[in-house]
């Protein structure tokens, strides 16, 4: 049998004996972003063929015989077709994907089902109008049943009709003219989670621009931004998510801004509170980045102006960097999720059951969050099994009650036949480590 690591060389064409390691799992080998005639780089027709192949063997797999997919990710997954975050949502685009055929996209008619012609070559033929009947007032019901009554004619035109078919996000409208009209329906996640939570070779390329792109960002934030008071939460985020958009992502993100007592218990979100000197800064950050719109999400802690941690501080540093490395360790074939749970700090995850997105682990890609979780909430007793080429991030958080400040720190890492391999380097801050 063909060892995972060398079918991922196989498939890029890359001629690997000089470097040793795969090109795609080397975070210091990056493409340029923009094309060329004398280097390979990004292949964006491979990646889309061996997107579209994944899930076709995830829905053998399950044994379905079409998915409708309403979701924005995974139209993109299936079709290659992106007009926006905005539409992910709201019920104005779909693709069914038949086995043994072609995706066929159903686009927002006018301007953008043009656009979609113009911009997609490969869906050639296989691009419709889409039907839309979220907020459509009193023909809601028309509007969803001749959504459906589309679709049904695809399934029939494919000969799927009358097996299992899975849909992925519906309101009770839909499920209602599915019902109507005789579809199976059965839950799309399960085959979709499976295709998008392995990458193929360029994906795993994509995160990584997205993750070194974000490494320039926390040199900014503790170099420059952050290097005396003035600014606020809210003026840091806005430094952040203007970065990112001027190198190109289709959507920059200060996730999380918090500082001083907003680290603990930690406000995921910003407000215009005053960065003071001295305030530990958490800063969260990345977002759909320029290449095929692949995430990054990594977390630094950082101390405003020119002031030195305390003791307590440096020990909830120490404490963290200990937990998120251990945890990074564990993540590798041949373990589970289980595995990585365990280095996690106890917290609210195993006292309520739940996972608190704190001592944390998750698969990203094309959404934030994407095929597996990791929590002591269920994992330790739901071990799922990792596997090469998963693109994982993995975090914890230190502060306990009564602390005034808190330390968060998050690393990317694909995982490899070898062990994770970090995506995100840059480095730990020194002034805590003295």
């Amino acid at each position: 049998m063909e060892n995972p690591g060398d079918t991922e060389i196989r498939k890029s064409g890359l001629d690997h004996s000089y470097i040793g390691d795969p090109h795609h799992y080397s975070p210091r080998r990056l493409y340029s972003i923009t094309g060329s005639d004398w280097e390979p780089r990004i292949n964006f027709d491979r990646m889309r063929k061996e997107r579209l192949a994944r899930a076709k063997e995830a829905m053998e797999r399950h044994d379905l015989g079409a998915m409708v997919l309403y979701h924005g990710a995974n139209v993109r997954y299936i079709t290659g077709v992106y007009q926006g975050m905005w539409k992910y949502n709201i019920f104005i685009r779909y693709t069914v994907l038949c086995r043994d055929s072609e995706p066929v996209l159903f686009e927002t008619v006018g301007s953008d089902m043009e656009r979609a012609k113009l911009n997609s070559p490969w869906m050639y033929g296989n691009i419709k109008p889409a039907v839309t009947w979220t907020w459509s007032e009193g023909a809601t019901e028309r509007q969803a049943q001749n959504m459906v009554s589309g679709v049904v004619d695809l399934l029939k035109e494919r000969k799927v009709f009358g097996e299992k078919i899975s849909v992925d996000i519906m309101d009770m409208w839909v499920h209602s003219a599915f019902e109507e009209a005789g579809v199976k329906l059965v839950n799309a996640w399960p085959a979709m989670s499976e295709a998008r939570l392995i990458k193929t070779v360029d994906e795993l390329e994509c995160c990584k621009i997205s993750a070194a792109i974000t490494d320039s960002c926390f040199d900014m934030i503790r170099n420059e931004w952050l290097r005396r008071p003035g600014l606020t939460e809210s003026q840091l985020a806005g430094n952040i998510i203007k970065f990112f958009t001027d190198r190109g992502f289709e959507e920059g993100q200060a996730f999380c801004v918090a500082s001083g007592g907003n680290t603990n218990p930690y406000a995921r979100w910003w407000s215009d509170k005053p960065i003071r000197g001295g305030d530990l800064v958490i800063t969260d950050i990345g977002g759909r980045g320029p290449c095929g719109g692949y995430y990054a999400d990594a977390t630094r802690t950082h101390i405003c102006g020119d002031a030195s941690p305390t003791p307590e501080e440096k020990k909830a540093y120490r404490e963290t960097i200990d937990s998120v490395e251990a945890a990074i360790a564990a993540s590798r074939p041949g373990n589970t999720s289980a595995d990585t749970a365990k280095h996690f700090p106890v917290y609210d995850d195993d006292k309520y059951k739940t996972c608190s997105l704190f001592q944390f682990g998750h698969s990203i890609g094309l959404t934030l969050y994407e095929g597996m979780w990791i929590s002591r909430g269920f994992s330790l007793e739901f071990p799922a099994e990792f596997k090469a080429n998963m693109y994982m991030a993995i975090e914890t958080y230190s502060g306990e009650p009564g602390d005034e400040q808190a330390v968060r720190l998050e690393q990317n890492v694909v995982i490899t036949d070898k062990g994770a391999v970090p995506f995100t380097l840059f480095p730990y801050d020194e002034k805590f480590l003295d």
